[in-house]
């Protein structure tokens, strides 16, 4: 082959846009867990007892939930630059707004703001799948940018609870609020879909189109909301399935995302330095199970060339890890409970497939609706199981019926990948 026509080199523009979502996911995630690091002294101070405090963690979801169909439909319409930036933006600042509260009334408030702030992000974070990624490496881009909201929270726990003893509770909201703010406006500056990239060339768009990725972007406001489609898209049996197994997966993290440092310091009596310190070994764990379980899954599509087998054998063995959190309650040494708790998360973590499976089915004119109705019925787990928690513990004193209900939640979902989802592939809808 001559000189003149050799076969152009690609760029790999498409990584450093995973970059940018990695590090936005990471302050998401952070976002929401500086309350259940703040929460022990925070109930402290404004005397919350933990039936109120699991109505708090679940204020969040609510709107957050609520908000998942009108945030898809504004992704749909403006766009994933305008959408993402502007809601990393809000977020953070209702995030510092936080360490402003002088009441229950107050947090309240922000933890409701705070979820429909955040509601635009996860489908956001599907359309770029989409958009920037063939089939074959969607499943480690998932991995790649959701291990950030793990080892993120892995790497920064210590520093989150020194932070809290060191100069309070409020102040730990203020410093986490204005990084996602600085942020945010980075994310404006730099993120650009691959048709209006500059970086990008020809042969990087013909390698992401030719394995399905859709490099073509949908002109802001051609997308109609309606719950007529709503209940198309709900009438699927992959779009369905998922969202179930999701929600029984969610729980799980939920649980790691409010009540475990509370768990640690109340039930197992770990001073806070001590379970700071603790708390870090199964997010570390999560961690590892995202990016095994991205590995994994497209391992499994390029020898067997079957998405069924890639995407769901994966997420159906995270959730049967998962369940085991509630072998916990019948052991007295805390490594022992650590070591459970460590491999829950870590299933939990390749549950996170989930959002690569749904990028895989949703109807191409309709991602962000998507990715909307997804993320609502997953994190319906976030208002449920806070709430189940806080009463729980309130009434018996005790996490042990708490972690059975998480355990039995993700054996549903397991059931739910395995007899509901059927065959990934992507939906057709006119």
């Amino acid at each position: 082959m001559s000189a003149g026509i050799q076969t152009q080199r690609r760029t790999g523009t498409r990584f450093g846009i995973l970059g940018l979502i990695s590090v936005a996911t990471l302050i998401n995630y952070m976002d929401r867990a500086v309350m259940g690091v703040a929460a022990p002294s925070l109930t402290a101070e404004l005397r919350i007892s933990p039936e109120m405090m699991g109505f708090i963690f679940s204020a969040f979801s609510w709107t957050y939930a609520a908000a998942q169909i009108p945030g898809g439909l504004i992704l749909d319409r403006l766009g994933t630059r305008i959408t993402y930036a502007g809601s990393l933006v809000l977020w953070s600042i209702f995030t510092l707004l936080h360490g402003l509260a002088g009441n229950v009334a107050m947090l309240f408030g922000f933890r409701l703001a705070l979820g429909v702030a955040e509601a635009p992000c996860y489908p956001c974070n599907s359309r770029i799948l989409s958009s920037w990624f063939p089939q074959n490496e969607r499943a480690r881009a998932n991995s790649v940018y959701a291990v950030g909201q793990y080892a993120g929270l892995a790497f920064f726990s210590p520093v989150l609870f020194w932070i809290v003893g060191s100069f309070g509770w409020r102040a730990l909201f203020v410093i986490a609020g204005s990084l996602g703010v600085a942020f945010g406006l980075l994310m404006y500056a730099r993120y650009r879909d691959p048709a209006d990239h500059q970086r990008v060339n020809q042969a990087e768009l013909d390698h992401i189109s030719a394995g399905g990725g859709l490099t073509i972007s949908t002109q802001p406001g051609t997308v109609r909301f309606s719950w007529h489609n709503v209940r198309r898209l709900l009438s699927h049996r992959q779009i369905l399935g998922a969202s179930i197994g999701q929600f029984c997966g969610n729980s799980t993290l939920v649980f790691f995302l409010t009540w475990f440092p509370t768990y640690l310091a109340t039930e197992r009596g770990m001073d806070w330095l001590k379970s700071g310190t603790f708390a870090v070994l199964p997010y570390i764990a999560a961690s590892a199970g995202v990016l095994l379980g991205g590995q994994v899954s497209d391992w499994l599509i390029r020898r067997t060339g079957s998405a069924n087998i890639g995407r769901k054998l994966p997420i159906v063995a995270g959730l049967l890890l998962a369940s085991t959190i509630v072998l916990a309650n019948f052991v007295q040494s805390n490594t022992l409970v650590i070591a459970i708790m460590s491999i829950a998360f870590f299933g939990q973590g390749m549950v996170n497939l989930g959002w690569t499976l749904i990028s895989d089915v949703a109807p191409r004119q309709f991602i962000g609706l998507t990715g909307g109705v997804f993320n609502l019925c997953a994190n319906l787990a976030g208002i449920v199981t806070p709430i189940v928690v806080g009463v729980i513990v309130g009434q018996t004193g005790s996490f042990y019926g708490a972690l059975a209900f998480i355990g039995v939640l993700a054996l549903v979902g397991a059931a739910a990948y395995i007899f509901i989802v059927g065959d990934v592939k992507r939906v057709e809808m006119d």
